[in-house]
């Protein structure tokens, strides 16, 4: 299926590596010229060279963490006029939530809500008036499904999904969606670093616990990065147009909901 975007300019956030860089590859794959932020300049500039000779799109770096205010200014100058903007920011710790102080629940809040909130913000009036946008937030399976240790992940998360959905129908009649997807287990080095700090008692080795944490999904295994990528290329495709406001579970049927 042509996705209908070649051409098109995404802004892709936190992208040197896990999901981001997975979309931001599935994006490519399809035409898409891209703008890449990530706090490592080098490892950035190294995704890119790899991207552009990969898929002959233009790539550029912008260099920066996108939950500061120079991180964005950085990204936005970069990006000034999007057509795809792919909401991504490492998660807070894990923990006990009672040993969490005030502070981090202000970090975790400004870091995965305010600055997908500002980002959103600085480019989808641009997009309305060009009549063509698509807005994807990386979220968590956990906004749906929460879990006591990811208490400041679960937190920060809601409300920026709570957000998005106030707004979104405000902006489809000019062909501007906002969708969210919501992973869970992929195999990403953030999941390892999780893993391996919820069972660090458990006597077991942290290739024991991964592989233990994905037999016990339906799908008995962890999602591939690449398939979390191509669902996320399909949300910022031109078929998309009618759908949005929508927050997609990419997590091996372990959700046992039916809503």
């Amino acid at each position: 299926m042509d996705l209908g975007i070649r051409g098109r300019t995404a802004l892709v956030c936190a992208a040197s590596k896990g999901l981001g860089r997975a979309c931001a590859e599935a994006l490519a794959a399809e035409g898409v010229n891209l703008v890449l932020t990530a706090r490592r300049s080098d490892l950035l500039e190294q995704v890119a060279a790899s991207i552009r000779q990969k898929f002959s799109v233009t790539v550029a770096a912008a260099s920066g963490d996108i939950t500061t205010e120079a991180g964005r200014a950085a990204a936005l100058s970069a990006c000034p006029r999007p057509d795809i903007l792919v909401n991504n920011a490492g998660g807070p710790p894990v923990g006990d939530w009672h040993s969490f102080e005030r502070e981090q629940w202000l970090a975790a809040a400004d870091s995965n809500m305010v600055a997908a909130i500002m980002m959103i913000r600085a480019v989808i009036d641009g997009m309305a008036e060009r009549k063509f946008g698509r807005i994807i937030n990386i979220t968590s399976a956990m906004v749906k499904q929460p879990h006591a240790a990811l208490s400041l992940s679960v937190a920060a998360r809601i409300g920026l999904t709570g957000f998005t959905k106030a707004i979104a129908a405000q902006y489809v009649g000019a062909n501007v969606t906002i969708n969210s997807l919501l992973p869970e287990q992929f195999e990403t080095d953030r999941l390892r670093s999780n893993i391996q700090k919820l069972t660090a008692k458990s006597g077991r080795t942290l290739d024991e616990e991964v592989a233990a944490s994905a037999a016990s999904s339906p799908a008995k295994r962890m999602g591939r990065v690449e398939e979390f990528g191509a669902v996320c290329a399909f949300y910022c495709s031109a078929h998309a147009g009618y759908l949005t406001g929508q927050n997609v579970m990419l997590d091996g049927g372990r959700y046992p909901a039916v809503f």
